[in-house]
């Protein structure tokens, strides 16, 4: 199972980016799948989620700003983040295969390689 990232960039305050994340091996059409991302020097962080049925969840940090969406049939999930902060330069990770808490990170079996982005001010 492959979990491909891609999208991270740069990216001055007020801007866009969309992160995409394909996965290969297997389905997770029973599965949530989520972003999380990790600052320098700090713990891995939810950012959002979407369940089998299209239900999105959101850190508070984010609500607003960002949009996951999944497309089922192509095993995809994407993060359109918009009116970007100098806070949120991460790496984002793209996960897959939560059953139960979608914002839990324990919950995700399956990991992307992470992507930069980079908000500058």
């Amino acid at each position: 199972v492959q979990l491909q990232a891609s999208g991270g960039g740069l990216v001055q305050a007020g801007g866009s980016l969309k992160l995409s994340c394909a996965a290969s091996g297997r389905t997770f059409s029973s599965n949530g799948m989520a972003w999380f991302r990790q600052a320098p020097g700090k713990e891995r962080e939810f950012v959002a989620a979407a369940s089998w049925s299209h239900a999105t969840f959101y850190a508070d940090s984010v609500k607003g700003r960002f949009t996951i969406s999944r497309d089922i049939a192509k095993n995809t999930v994407d993060l359109q983040m918009n009116t970007l902060k100098p806070e949120d330069t991460a790496v984002y990770y793209c996960a897959a295969g939560s059953s139960r808490f979608l914002a839990r990170l324990s919950e995700y079996d399956y990991w992307g390689q992470g992507t930069q982005v980079t908000v500058s001010s």
